[in-house]
């Protein structure tokens, strides 16, 4: 009896039998072979370890040869990409949810503010200020969505950080904020302020690309929740922003997008376009997305304020899935306060994405920071008094907490959550060898392939053991800072913000220092509260990068020129 050989491939793994070292070598089998028979299935075992009988070799013959006639039907059924899993993630079991959510908020503090002389200076506000000038109609919704545009097409392209200018839609969502604002309806904060969204958020009319060349022009039915509230809340959606292939990295058909403190490097992704364009002062705020470090690496690269949410606190309705059981959707902007008002837009349940639900948050924050505790690790080559994040904490009267954070999981196996479940539903497109710009993807999709059921789930269970020994860990602590815990927290579920602290300068060029802060569970209100406290005691998230330098060398072909000592 004879099975082709991706039929095999699928059952075997399909019904977990051996280990990935046995799937391997039965795969090297069929390399000479083509066709899988009991004889293939022998010659595997010697590598392996496991002896068969010849009477065990032909039940598993018969039961994968079933299986992958199974499976084959399976196939044929169309699974559109917002068809999620059956079984959900949740990173705790806390059931105690709000039925409706009071959307209603203000910046923390009343502002008032005059008008900038210059586009630029307007340009670099954060939206707290923003709002004011909207409300006070010191400029209109018109005019500053036409002074972000201007400066998307001006700078757009050096840093390829741009997928589609969404120009018409921008403009008549700003009319309308105008026409209300002056007739006394305010919406709240975001009411006329220009955003962008990374490009694996549908927006209906405009290309949805997920950074890929095969969808470059690819419109999607409907609209993702997050956007439709943000529309809700009155904000204007002025562009899609790059993603790194299929959120990888920051490299897409468009290009690698560049970092706006130095454009010879990457902004690092996958949020790319979205740190890029928010740093660089093209729109006033962008939403991210993170699977394991696209939200935090390229606003840590760029120097952007940002909130990665508990896992489930914002739906991910018609945002291009990458894993189902770790995606999470999040605002990057230019101060805490920023990340806080947008939050309150766009998180809560929506009968969508089931993993979404509805925890309470209000802002400003009424909860006490008072006797904060504040779990920390010593730096081998750094004392703690000089320690910059430190020092800020001490002068905020906290107290410090040496603690260390669970390592003794094996988080390279964890990793395979990920690309079984990427590779699922990027499935057909494997199948039809359809990669082109999938950047490393594409090994790791392939391989995936091989990774049975039964150790997918084993996977998932040990995940379940790092999310109580990680709660362990910080239980005696409100929050944790700088503790290289971008691994578990993306696994536990747990939120984390990031902010620039200072700046490092070497020659002309100045490169962001971070801070990242992460808490408890669904604790984001909190969280959010307190690095808003903190960012008050720095300045480095009000400056901004020059940027005409950096065009006029784009201009004139000089950017992408390779020094003489890079030239073999």
């Amino acid at each position: 009896m004879l099975l082709n050989r991706r039929t095999m491939l699928t059952s075997i793994a399909s019904t977990g039998i051996g280990t990935a070292l046995f799937q391997r070598s039965v795969v090297g089998a069929m390399v000479a072979a083509n066709d899988v028979n009991i004889e293939s299935i022998q010659q595997a075992e010697w590598i392996t370890g496991i002896e068969l009988t010849d009477e065990e070799r032909s039940e598993i013959l018969s039961s994968v040869s079933r299986t992958g006639e199974a499976m084959d039907k399976l196939r044929q059924v169309e699974l559109s990409y917002n068809t999620p899993m059956a079984v959900q993630f949740a990173p705790t079991v806390s059931t105690i949810q709000e039925t409706t959510l009071d959307r209603t908020t203000r910046t923390r503090q009343s502002v008032v503010i005059e008008l900038p002389e210059t586009e630029e200076e307007i340009a670099f506000l954060p939206v707290h200020q923003l709002a004011w000038l909207i409300r006070a109609q010191k400029i209109s919704s018109v005019e500053l969505t036409q002074i972000y545009l201007r400066r998307l097409k001006k700078y757009g392209g050096m840093l390829r950080c741009v997928v589609t200018l969404t120009e018409e839609l921008a403009l008549r969502q700003a009319a309308k904020a105008d026409s209300e604002i002056s007739k006394g309806w305010y919406r709240g904060p975001l009411h006329g302020i220009p955003w962008g969204a990374k490009d694996l958020i549908a927006v209906e009319g405009y290309p949805t690309t997920w950074g890929l060349p095969q969808f470059e022009d690819r419109e999607l039915e409907g609209t993702a929740t997050v956007a439709a509230r943000l529309e809700e809340a009155g904000a204007v959606l002025v562009a899609k922003l790059s993603l790194g292939a299929i959120a990888m990295g920051d490299k897409w058909f468009g290009g690698m997008t560049r970092s706006p403190w130095n454009p010879k490097i990457g902004s690092s992704g996958s949020s790319a376009g979205s740190a890029s364009s928010v740093v660089a002062g093209l729109v006033g705020f962008a939403l991210g997305s993170e699977t394991l470090g696209s939200i935090i690496s390229p606003s840590v690269r760029c120097g952007a304020s940002a909130l990665r949410p508990t896992f489930g606190r914002v739906s991910r309705d018609r945002c291009m899935p990458l894993c189902w059981s770790l995606d999470k959707i999040g605002p990057i902007a230019r101060s805490m306060e920023d990340c806080a008002l947008i939050f309150n837009a766009i998180h809560g349940r929506d009968g969508k994405d089931s993993t979404a639900g509805s925890y309470p948050f209000q802002w400003p924050s009424k909860q006490s920071l008072k006797k904060i505790k504040i779990g920390y690790a010593k730096r081998r080559n750094t004392a703690d008094d000089d320690r910059k994040d430190l020092q800020i904490l001490k002068s905020m009267g906290c107290e410090l907490v040496e603690l260390s954070l669970p390592r003794s999981l094996p988080f390279s196996a964890m990793f395979s959550i990920i690309d079984v479940e990427a590779s699922t539903v990027f499935d057909s497109m494997i199948r039809a060898n359809d990669m082109d710009g999938f950047n490393r993807w594409e090994q790791n999709f392939r391989a995936a392939q091989y990774v049975s059921a039964v150790d997918y789930v084993r996977v998932q269970r040990a995940r379940s053991l790092l999310i109580s020994q990680f709660n362990e860990a910080i239980s005696g602590v409100d929050f944790i800072i700088n503790m290289n815990d971008l691994v578990q927290t993306n696994f536990t579920g747990h939120p984390s913000v990031v902010m620039p602290i200072d700046y490092r300068q070497r020659n002309s060029i100045r490169t962001p220092t971070p801070v990242i802060v992460s808490g408890h569970l669904n604790d984001d209100e909190r969280l959010l509260a307190f690095a808003d406290a903190f960012q008050a005691n720095i300045s480095a998230h009000q400056e901004h990068p020059e940027l005409d330098s950096w065009l006029e060398a784009f201009n004139s072909e000089q950017l992408d020129k390779p020094k003489a000592s890079e030239i073999e």
